[in-house]
């Protein structure tokens, strides 16, 4: 593995704990309440009853296991074996475990891990590619786990928002982050509530849109569609008006930029 995937690893081994305990995740009352699938996915994804779906980057499988709880057949990919087991975990304690596999790999190790095995969805989630240092790469695993008529389900940061500054009010971060020179940080603090951190030093990249949708159409993927959003799913900068459970949008008198992205993908039958 790459050694900054390395240190990236041991930086979310910690956080794994802190973020199960923490009230942003706030495992009781998703285990209790049964969250389903969020109206932005259902829109774009529709019905996913009896599909087969990989969760690449999944963590400890929250979103992973609703997809299950939704009808789908699950499988959720992370590097952290603590992540994995957390999963593992969840699943039991959901009764989900029938409809669930947790498997602890590096992204780019996917295919082969999983055995050349072909996906109805391929799915990635809020906060994914930032932690990876080459897109193409990635695009390469995604053609390569999709079967035919598949689909890509890809929600994430937006990059411009990527490039402000942890108050949100300066460029600090090049829009066009060199594979070979990531932003380096070092940061006892998570993005949720909870204990330090000690392994604190992290690698991150900023991918561009445009890189991001050719890192897919050039595996031979039709481009479904592309939707900027003027929301997020956490408070990323401080004047975030949270507007419901989970939605964060800027507040009036200020301009108004893209948030977050949904792409979504097909490999044609």
């Amino acid at each position: 593995m790459d050694p900054r995937l390395e240190t990236n690893r041991a930086n979310w081994n910690d956080r794994v704990d802190i973020h199960v305990n923490s009230d942003f995740y706030d495992v009781p009352g998703w285990l209790r309440d049964a969250p389903a699938m969020p109206a932005h996915e259902v829109a774009v994804l529709g019905d996913v009853t009896g599909l087969s779906l990989v969760h690449l980057q999944c963590h400890f499988g929250m979103d992973t296991l609703r997809m299950a709880r939704a009808g789908a057949r699950v499988t959720g990919l992370d590097f952290s074996p603590v992540a994995i087991e957390q999963a593992t975990r969840l699943a039991q304690r959901s009764d989900l475990a029938q409809r669930a596999e947790f498997v602890c790999a590096d992204v780019y190790d996917a295919p082969t891990v999983l055995s050349g095995r072909r996906y109805d969805v391929v799915y990635v989630n809020l906060g994914s590619l930032c932690w990876l240092p080459d897109v193409v790469a990635w695009g390469e695993v995604v053609g390569a786990l999709l079967a035919p008529d598949g689909r890509l389900y890809l929600h994430d940061v937006h990059p411009l928002a990527a490039c402000l500054d942890d108050d949100g009010e300066r460029i600090t971060y090049s829009y066009f982050t060199d594979p070979e020179h990531p932003l380096v940080f070092d940061d006892a603090s998570s993005y949720t509530d909870g204990a330090s951190l000690h392994s604190t030093r992290n690698f991150q990249w900023i991918h561009s849109l445009s890189d991001i949708v050719a890192s897919v159409t050039t595996q031979g993927l039709s481009l479904d569609s592309l939707v900027e959003h003027e929301w997020t799913e956490f408070r990323q900068f401080p004047y975030l008006v949270e507007t419901r459970k989970g939605r964060y949008v800027i507040g009036d008198g200020r301009p108004r930029i893209p948030l977050s992205f949904t792409l979504l993908a097909r490999r044609r039958a």
